[in-house]
């Protein structure tokens, strides 16, 4: 028979479990309280004694700046990747140009390091068919 309202023995992993589950939790809130908007104080036994205030509007300013300028280069980026590939493509149709006028191509050495997988998807997007 089982006592009821007695505490069951439990092992060493299931009480380390608990504290960790309860520590968690209680992270969690005062990651809540510090993460919010508005201006609190945080004391923790006397021990650690923090306080935060959101920030100024000179401050919102200066970090939506920086925002943006992050955002500005992200896309400056993605430009000159994509100008990249448009150059990449341009040259394997005009190089498909020049094989049906029945030129002579002269190879050409790229500084880039690029893949023989992506030429070969870029010939197989614009049908260029080599001369035996």
């Amino acid at each position: 028979m089982s006592g009821t309202g007695q505490l069951q023995d439990y092992s060493v992993d299931q009480a380390a479990g608990a504290v960790v589950l309860v520590l968690g939790a209680v992270a969690s809130l005062l990651l809540v309280i510090w993460q919010s908007k508005c201006h609190c104080k945080m004391n923790l036994c006397w021990i650690f004694q923090c306080e935060r205030r959101p920030p100024s509007e000179e401050e919102m300013k200066t970090l939506k700046e920086q925002v943006n300028d992050k955002k500005q280069d992200m896309i400056l980026k993605k430009e000159d990747k994509i100008l990249d590939k448009e150059d990449k493509i341009l040259k394997v149709v005009k190089d498909e140009d020049k094989i049906l006028k029945g030129e002579q191509l002269v190879p050409t050495i790229s500084v880039e390091n690029d893949s023989e997988e992506e030429e070969i998807k870029l010939k197989e997007i614009v049908n260029v068919k080599e001369i035996p």
